[in-house]
């Protein structure tokens, strides 16, 4: 017989089955966290807050509850995961984990009233929470693809972000230096210039800031040419990773799949965990 506790953690974990208990209570909670940033728009409506604001309130109350329970739950039964199988210090680790961390922060300005300021906005990381409970093997996968892909990449993305740094660093002394003494309020030093700079390099270009000399809009118009590319460095690089960890992830799932061999592949992260030998078929 499991305890209490065991039982508990299989209701607040995330389902194995469809039907079962758990999956109720995670689409429950789903359908609640939804409701929740729902109702947080629609109370932002001066209107509807004025008409309902009882309504708003007497359901911010009952949410707040239910999530209380909830983040209660899960950081008690903490202790029967493996990585927090120590209790007392177990419990507080679990506390400290980023999603348990966006639950907390979740409820807790609904009991910091005394601070003035409405934090409820915040709830809507709890949305967030929809990629745990959604426990689809292609989902996870992809997620396990981005960072396979940024573990291979990383000296290049490393490489073009310096690149991108420098150039930024250099056309803004640039342009500060030539424009300074035309628009001293607004290219005042270089790390204000460097402002425009960011909006020239990024292709944003919010007009608050912009070359008048002839020098400065030659400049300018070259930064923003170069801009073009030097953004696309990163973008490249990571479709350049994608198309290549595909087509190893291809390569390697055929070449173990293929003669006498089954690769066994792992259900909650996709990845190949062991290969085992077929028996070969009897003539």
């Amino acid at each position: 017989m499991h305890t209490l506790k065991h039982r508990i953690y299989a209701i607040v974990s995330v389902s194995e089955q469809k039907g079962d208990v758990s999956w109720l209570f995670d689409v429950f909670i789903i359908t609640l966290i939804f409701l929740n940033t729902l109702a947080m728009i629609l109370e932002s409506i001066p209107s509807l807050h004025a008409s309902f604001s009882q309504a708003f309130h007497l359901f911010d109350t009952i949410s707040v509850a239910i999530f209380s329970i909830e983040y209660l739950a899960r950081v008690w039964t903490a202790n029967i995961q493996p990585e927090f199988s120590r209790p007392v210090l177990g419990n507080i680790r679990y506390a400290l984990t980023p999603l348990a961390i966006v639950d907390l922060v979740a409820i807790l300005p609904f009991y910091l009233p005394f601070l003035g300021v409405d934090l409820r906005s915040l709830r809507i990381l709890r949305i967030f929470r929809v990629f745990r409970v959604f426990k689809i093997a292609r989902y996870v996968r992809a997620l396990n693809l981005i960072s396979a892909v940024l573990r291979k990449k990383r000296e290049e993305l490393v490489l073009s972000l310096a690149f991108t740094f420098f150039l930024l660093l250099i056309t803004s002394s640039l342009v500060y230096y030539v424009e300074n003494e035309a628009q001293p309020d607004k290219f005042a030093s270089i790390p204000e210039t460097m402002w425009w700079g960011i909006a020239t390099l990024t292709t944003v270009g919010y007009g608050d800031m912009y070359p008048i000399t002839g020098l400065g809009k030659f400049l300018g118009g070259i930064i923003a040419i170069l801009s073009v590319g030097i953004f696309a460095l990163p973008a490249g690089i990571l479709a350049s990773g994608f198309s290549e960890v595909l087509s190893l992830h291809k390569h390697y799932h055929t070449s173990h799949t293929s003669h006498n061999t089954t690769a066994l592949t792992c259900p909650h992260c996709g990845k190949v965990v062991s290969v085992e030998l077929r028996s070969a078929p009897m003539s």
